[in-house]
């Protein structure tokens, strides 16, 4: 076999490649070496304030400080809303490790039921920007405090911050009108100013808590802090102080609110009174109230669900909200109507055999009394409520020229200035049937509006307001709620106020006037009983809305039915009729005529206000009331 020849070593080669690859490898490290010297050159020079500033940032944190909400008085300088210091439980998402890990071992901390964990939850998700605390509970106890400190090693990004909490001292009485504060939810957070409410947790949620929230609100501050690694402050470097909201004054008399609220006693129903001259509303209760402290701090399920399924709906504001059909307590108002329109004048008399009857119709429109009062002139029809009179008037006005004139006076809107939610009742008219119902107007519905039944819906702010007006002899002030805000009062003459009312005769108003008074004091006076022993002069009338409709010869008899099937009694007063200092409506559901049950509240009610010296004597009328109770069950 042919031996190969052997290969021998080349040395030259080899250094050569081993020089190429030297060379190829110092080149790389070099342009590495490069790129980590342009590189850190880059990020110490060109970038250094940036990252000065952030370096800086996790040293140095600036946190928001919430204001001092505004405090609310009565017109006396009572207070209604204060703020009382409590511990809240906040966390920051990004300083904490594990989010879900921290919430339910928090969970398990607190011992938080299973009908609360999810809205907790929930709590820790709602925010405004990065780094700002989400609240996660108000109010915390102090066992909660203390198991929070002994764990506070294991809760980073956790934290229980001092704040001042909202408080009502008299929350059941005042409900309705202050409204209250709450959490802010994730739909307000989409709509606040992150600026205006960095580190606020709380907003106005209804009545005037809502309708003044910018006053009462204020403005954020900023404080610088130096932190720790763990981002826990370690002292403070600067702050700009917050601006807190402004005070508000309400025209709210404390202890006119209370006596109204005793009064009603428990009873569903509503009492406002306004001062006419001013428009300011003394006192505006609906009952039952509720508790509006539960609502500042979170309500729990149980307690909502309870409140919302309690019969009586204490949650319903029947003061502004409230339907009911006036009945004859608009019976001044068609009056004047009557007279305005040159269909009546005050001599004008009609006679009543005991019912009235459209031309072509053979149905009966009943008078309450049943033979009559026989022949009725304009003041009579108002002192006994004489149902004939204004069936007869309804018809001649029509129902056109009616809502006209009846709107004059606000009912069918929105009238009060401040009051959130205020609902606008019904006025019907040709249209609304037409748009509600695709159907005519009939004339026999003209005639339930004339006694104040039918479509025909009011809300005793409204009545209390129509009443004011009247007493001002038709100048129109509009209600209100505010006094004044900080030092700043309410201007006098107030935005969207309706036209004052003119007469073409100023002495109508007398007429009318006349006619009211002697429903207190005269010997038909529907409420003469309740105008005994007066030390003022009073003009009031009496009011009875049917709950259900009876037909044409059924009669009304309350003891046959169950108590939430009874007419409601309803009531509005004005006095002195010289110098009128208060206007006031009542209505009492369930509690059959208003000549009784309402109209001893609305006369405690002008004492309380006229009388300084006299406190009306609450378990005197509420005996008075029994006694009329004891009556309507027969």
């Amino acid at each position: 076999m042919p031996q190969r020849p052997e290969t021998l070593k080349n040395s030259e080669t080899e250094l050569q490649i081993f020089r190429v690859r030297a060379f190829l490898a110092i080149l790389v490290v070099t342009l590495l070496t490069g790129l980590l010297m342009g590189r850190l050159g880059y990020l110490q020079v060109a970038q250094h304030d940036l990252y000065t500033t952030r370096s800086e940032n996790n040293r140095v944190r600036v946190e928001p400080l919430p204001p001092t909400r505004g405090l609310i008085f009565d017109r006396n300088g009572e207070m209604l809303a204060e703020n009382r210091p409590t511990y809240n439980l906040t966390l920051v998402r990004e300083r904490v490790d594990d989010l879900d890990e921290t919430l339910n071992f928090l969970i398990e901390l607190l011992a938080l039921p299973d009908e609360e964990i999810e809205a907790f939850k929930q709590r820790s998700r709602q925010r405004q920007r990065p780094y700002q605390p989400a609240l996660l509970m108000s109010d915390l106890t102090e066992t909660q405090i203390a198991r929070l400190s002994v764990n506070r090693h294991r809760l980073p990004g956790v934290e229980v911050e001092a704040q001042l909490l909202r408080y009502y001292p008299d929350a059941d009485i005042m409900a309705h009108a202050l409204g209250y504060v709450g959490r802010i939810n994730a739909d307000e957070l989409k709509s606040l100013d992150p600026g205006s409410y960095a580190g606020t947790h709380f907003i106005g949620k209804t009545g005037v808590e809502r309708f003044y929230e910018t006053e009462l609100h204020g403005e954020a501050g900023l404080r610088k802090v130096e932190t720790n690694a763990r981002g826990r402050v370690l002292r403070e470097l600067g702050k700009n102080d917050p601006v807190p909201g402004k005070n508000l004054t309400l025209t709210i008399d404390k202890e006119l609110q209370m006596l109204a609220y005793e009064l009603l006693d428990g009873r569903r129903g509503a009492i406002v009174a306004i001062e006419p001259a001013s428009g300011d509303i003394l006192a505006m209760v609906s009952v039952p109230g509720f508790d509006s402290n539960q609502f500042v701090t979170g309500i729990s399920v149980e307690n909502y669900r309870g409140l919302q399924q309690d019969l009586d709906l204490p949650l319903f504001n029947r003061a502004i909200r409230g339907h009911y059909p006036p009945g004859s307590t608009i019976k001044p108002f068609l009056a004047l109507a009557g007279l305005r329109e040159e269909v009546r004048t005050p001599s004008t008399t009609i006679n009543d055999p005991g019912y009235y009857q459209l031309p072509n119709d053979s149905r009966r429109y009943r008078n309450w009394l049943r033979w009559g009062h026989g022949r009725v002139d304009l003041e009579r029809s108002i002192a006994v409520s004489n149902n004939t009179y204004y069936y007869s008037l309804a018809h001649e006005l029509g129902i056109d020229r009616l809502h006209e004139q009846m709107s004059a006076f606000g009912f069918g809107q929105r009238i009060a200035h401040d009051v959130q939610s205020e609902s606008a009742a019904l006025m019907p008219s040709r249209e609304w049937k037409q748009a509600r119902y695709n159907q005519p107007w009939y004339p026999g519905e003209t005639l339930s509006v004339g006694i104040g039944q039918g479509y025909w819906q009011i809300t005793p702010l409204q009545l209390a307001a129509a009443t004011a007006t009247l007493a001002n002899r038709g100048k129109w002030v509009k209600p209100h709620l505010a006094r004044k805000i900080g030092d700043t009062p309410l201007p006098d003459k107030l935005p969207e106020t309706p036209a004052d009312i003119a007469l073409s005769n100023d002495g109508w108003w007398d007429d009318v006037f006349q006619g009211m008074e002697k429903v207190m004091t005269g010997e038909e006076g529907t409420a003469r009983h309740t105008g005994e022993g007066l030390d003022y002069r009073m003009g009031g009338k009496s009011g009875t809305a049917q709950v259900f409709s009876l037909g044409q010869d059924q009669r009304y008899d309350a003891e046959e039915l169950e108590e939430r099937l009874r007419d409601h009694a309803l009531f509005m007063a004005f006095a002195p009729l010289e110098n009128p200092q208060i206007a006031v409506s009542v209505i009492v559901e369930n509690a059959g005529g208003g000549s009784t049950h309402a109209a001893h509240l609305a006369r405690a009610m002008t004492d309380a206000w006229l009388l300084e010296d006299e406190t009306p004597d609450v378990e005197e009328v509420r005996e008075t009331l029994e006694q009329d109770d004891a009556n309507l069950d027969g």
